[in-house]
C-alpha cells in the first residue's frame, strides 16, 4: 500500500510539472562549443520543473520528501526499460538531432525499449582518440588544476569536501591537492563511460546516496550534490599519469549505474568501462598533484564560468 501510495503521488507530481514555466530572470546556462570556440546556451530538459525543484521554498520540499528518493528513479527506470517506452525514440532522435549513423545499429526499430537506445553503443571510429589522458563520456566539462579553485566556480563550492564525497578519509587526503574534471552528461549525450588512459582498474567501490538532479541549474546552488548522490569510484593505476580516481555518480531518473569492465585488469585507453540508465549523470576524474596538467582552453573556459563541449576520446590533459 505504502508502495502504491508513492507511485500515485509520483504520477501526480509529474503530471502537475508539466505546466511549470521557466522563469526567465533565473540565470541561463551558457557553455563553449569546443571545436568553434562558440558560446552557446544550453536547452536544459525540464528546466522549468528543475528551477521550481532547486529555487523555490515548495520545489524543495517536493524534493526533499519525494524526488530524490529511490523509488521516483526506480519507476523512472521500470518504464524506461519497458516496451512501451520505445514510442519515445523517434521523438527523441528527432528533437535532439542524434547521429543514428555513429550508432552500432542505426535502424531505431533495433532498440525494443528507451533505456535500450539511450545507452546503445556506437561504431568502433565513431569515438577516435587522442594523445594523452582523453574524456571517458561525452558531456560537458568542467577542469581544475587545483582542488583550491573549485569554490570559485560554484556558488556553494566550499561545501564540497572530498573526505564526504569519497567515504574515504586517506583516500581524499591521496587527493586533497591534486587537480579534478567533471564531465556531466545530460540525456541527450551517449551514455556509455570508458577508460581516459591505459592502467590497471581496482573494483568498484560503491557508496549509497540519494538521486539530485546534476543539472547545472542544481549544481549551481551547490556541489554538495555529488556528496549526498549515489556514487560508485574506482582506481585506474596507470605508468604515465599516477592513479586516476574514477567516480561515477548517479541522478534523478538514473535507475542503474552498470559497470562491465573486469576489476582487478589491465586495461586500454577508450575500453568501455560501464553505462548510466535513463537519465542526467556524471563523471568525476581526480588526479594525484603533479601527474597531469590539463589543456589550456579547458582551464580558460572554467575559470571564465563556462563548461566546455567534450567527446569520449578527446584529449583533456597531458604530462
Amino acid at each position: 500500500m505504502k508502495r502504491l501510495s508513492l507511485v500515485l503521488l509520483l504520477f501526480t507530481f509529474i503530471s502537475c510539472q508539466k505546466e511549470v514555466e521557466p522563469d526567465n530572470k533565473m540565470e541561463t546556462i551558457k557553455y563553449i562549443e569546443r571545436a568553434s570556440g562558440e558560446i552557446k546556451t544550453e536547452n536544459v530538459p525540464g528546466e522549468g520543473m528543475l528551477k521550481w525543484l532547486y529555487t523555490s521554498a515548495t520545489g524543495n520540499a517536493a524534493l526533499n520528501v519525494l524526488v530524490k528518493r529511490k523509488i521516483v528513479s526506480a519507476m523512472g527506470g521500470w518504464y524506461m526499460d519497458s516496451k512501451l517506452s520505445a514510442k519515445r525514440i523517434p521523438n527523441f532522435v528527432n528533437e535532439h538531432h542524434i547521429n543514428l549513423n555513429e550508432c552500432e545499429f542505426s535502424d531505431i526499430k533495433h532498440y525494443k525499449t528507451f533505456n535500450e537506445f539511450f545507452y546503445r553503443k556506437l561504431n568502433p571510429d565513431a569515438r577516435p582518440l587522442g594523445e594523452g589522458v582523453v574524456s571517458p563520456a561525452d558531456g560537458k566539462i568542467l577542469a581544475f588544476q587545483s582542488m583550491k579553485d573549485v569554490p570559485s566556480f560554484f556558488i556553494k563550492g566550499s561545501e564540497f569536501n572530498l573526505q564526504t564525497f569519497l567515504n574515504d578519509e586517506s583516500l581524499a587526503q591521496k587527493y586533497e591537492a591534486g587537480a579534478m574534471a567533471i564531465i556531466r552528461l545530460a540525456p541527450v549525450d551517449y551514455h556509455r563511460y570508458h577508460f581516459p588512459a591505459s592502467g590497471k582498474a581496482s573494483e568498484s567501490v560503491k557508496i549509497k546516496g540519494h538521486y539530485y538532479s546534476v543539472s547545472p541549474l542544481a549544481l549551481r546552488g551547490s556541489l554538495k550534490i555529488f556528496c549526498e548522490n549515489k556514487r560508485e569510484h574506482c582506481t585506474l593505476s596507470t605508468e604515465n599519469f599516477g592513479d586516476i580516481l574514477i567516480v561515477d555518480v548517479g541522478a534523478t531518473m538514473v535507475g542503474s549505474i552498470i559497470q562491465t569492465y573486469g576489476a582487478g585488469t589491465k586495461v586500454e585507453k577508450g575500453d568501455e568501462k560501464g553505462y548510466f540508465a535513463f537519465g542526467g549523470s556524471t563523471l568525476v576524474l581526480l588526479f594525484e598533484k603533479g601527474t597531469i596538467a590539463f589543456d589550456a582552453d579547458l582551464i580558460e573556459n572554467t575559470k571564465k564560468g563556462m563548461e566546455t563541449t567534450i567527446r569520449m576520446g578527446e584529449q583533456i590533459a597531458f604530462l
